[in-house]
């Protein structure tokens, strides 16, 4: 049912045609169908003559009419349904295989059944606005592959772009969907038989983001990244943030042997926790012949004794330090091993404080001393750590830098594998995380290029 027929007139042709703003293309009418669907009928500006597209010759011989219905973008909360009266048009070039083409416009491509704007602002939705492909898809009732290669050709170019100089890199890695396990039809025991890793490489004290996404966490995949870059991109790296792996220190040594490694302090505390666990499992399995129970001091306590000195209560402390000393030697163990974990942190407190040399070297000397004295082989085994790290360690004392970027952008990754329900295509998944994780790197190119006289 039509509700109402608008564009009465030259004048209202011409305002229409204004405000349609798709150039090559004039309103001849606009219908507003009984759902709300603005119908309008268009018509190309220049009918006189078309050029051929294979040949180029121009063409005055119309074959036929037709009608094509290209979508649109919606005018307000309306959609908007163009109908639009083409010409097809006989190509009189004898050594042309086209026999016959129809006329089109740059705004609306050959063959096209949507319009450039309208696949302009499907991709930047996708981008900008939606959780995923789908939810863009469905908010511009174009199918799913439509939606992706906008969203392709919408960001291609900007992550494309070499990297932005980059002073403090962070490596880290984050796993890519779950492990796959098998049954060994020998031994019958299950094991991993795939367990995917993406490593991700960001500018860890600035606004670059996530710069490189790559499948594995073997050095020799990290180190043919780096080794990829400019050398000049490469030479401005003064420090390399990692999590005490092996691997990427030794790709940080081949690739970036002027730049100092970094060992994050969050990674340190958690190993230093791993340490106070191991100590208490293995100290009540000795003394008892079994597993910790409720009635067990280390076992009651087993929260606390991974809770920073400072958080916990004074009461509550002198309670778990009573109840240990009471326990005998499993529990004197437990303390020995917690003591060593708060002066390690003690020590990471000096981060970011400018700290003297001296007092770095007096809670380290703190730390091996407590070390020292404890019979824990896995205290020694974890001050040994601690001594093959130092630099790295002393590092992040007088640098106060930190991986914390990396962390940050892995939840943004598995954020992004939540929203789309996992990813099948690597290529999809890398580039729909790198957007993801660019996003304040965008926001600071266009504040500088707002700003007059500065160059972006």
């Amino acid at each position: 049912m039509v509700q109402g027929t608008h564009c009465g007139g030259r004048d209202g042709q011409r305002g229409a045609t204004l405000l349609l703003g798709i150039e090559g293309l004039s309103v001849a009418s606009v219908t507003v169908v009984a759902d709300g669907v603005r119908v309008v009928e268009v018509v190309t500006d220049d009918e006189s003559a078309a050029g051929c597209p294979r040949c180029g010759v121009l063409s005055r011989s119309v074959k036929e009419r037709v009608v094509t219905r290209p979508r649109d973008i919606p005018y307000g909360a309306a959609p908007v349904a163009l109908v639009w009266h083409k010409t097809r048009w006989r190509c009189r070039e004898q050594a042309c295989p086209r026999g016959s083409f129809t006329e089109s416009i740059p705004a609306v491509p050959a063959r096209s059944r949507l319009t450039r704007r309208l696949r302009a602002e499907c991709g930047a939705g996708v981008a900008q606005r939606f959780s995923c492909v789908l939810a863009g898809a469905e908010h511009y009732r174009v199918s799913w592959p439509v939606a992706h290669a906008a969203y392709v050709a919408h960001v291609a170019a900007e992550l494309a772009a070499p990297p932005p100089s980059v002073a403090v890199l962070g490596i880290d890695e984050t796993r890519r969907g779950k492990p796959k396990w098998a049954r060994d039809p020998v031994t019958g025991r299950w094991a991993v038989v795939a367990d995917r890793w993406h490593t991700g490489i960001v500018d860890a004290a600035g606004t670059g983001g996530l710069l490189g996404h790559i499948d594995g966490r073997t050095a020799a995949k990290v180190s043919e990244w780096l080794t990829a870059q400019p050398p000049a991109w490469r030479a401005g790296i003064t420090h390399v943030t990692i999590d005490l792996s092996a691997s990427y220190a030794k790709a940080v040594a081949d690739a970036l042997p002027n730049a100092a490694v970094v060992a994050d302090r969050f990674h340190l505390v958690r190993l230093a926790n791993d340490m106070v666990t191991e100590v208490r499992q293995r100290a009540t399995r000795d003394a008892r012949d079994r597993r910790g129970r409720k009635r067990d001091p280390e076992w009651a306590g087993r929260r606390r004794l991974l809770t920073a000195h400072e958080r916990l209560d004074p009461a509550a402390f002198a309670r778990l330090w009573n109840s240990l000393v009471d326990a005998g030697d499993p529990g004197l163990e437990v303390l020995h091993a917690y003591t060593v974990k708060e002066n390690l942190r003690q020590l990471l407190a000096l981060a970011g404080t400018d700290p003297d040399r001296a007092l770095i070297r007096e809670r380290l000397w703190r730390l091996y001393d407590q070390a020292a004295a404890s019979p824990s082989p896995e205290v020694h085994r974890f001050a040994g750590t601690i001594e093959a790290w130092w630099p790295a360690i002393e590092a992040a004392i007088t640098t106060g830098y930190s991986n914390a970027r990396s962390e940050g952008y892995n939840r943004l990754a598995k954020h992004q594998s939540r929203n789309a329900f996992g990813f099948r295509n690597v290529d999809n998944h890398r580039r729909r995380v790198r957007w993801a994780c660019t996003r304040q790197h965008r926001r600071a190119s266009a504040t500088t290029s707002e700003v007059p006289g500065q160059v972006r």
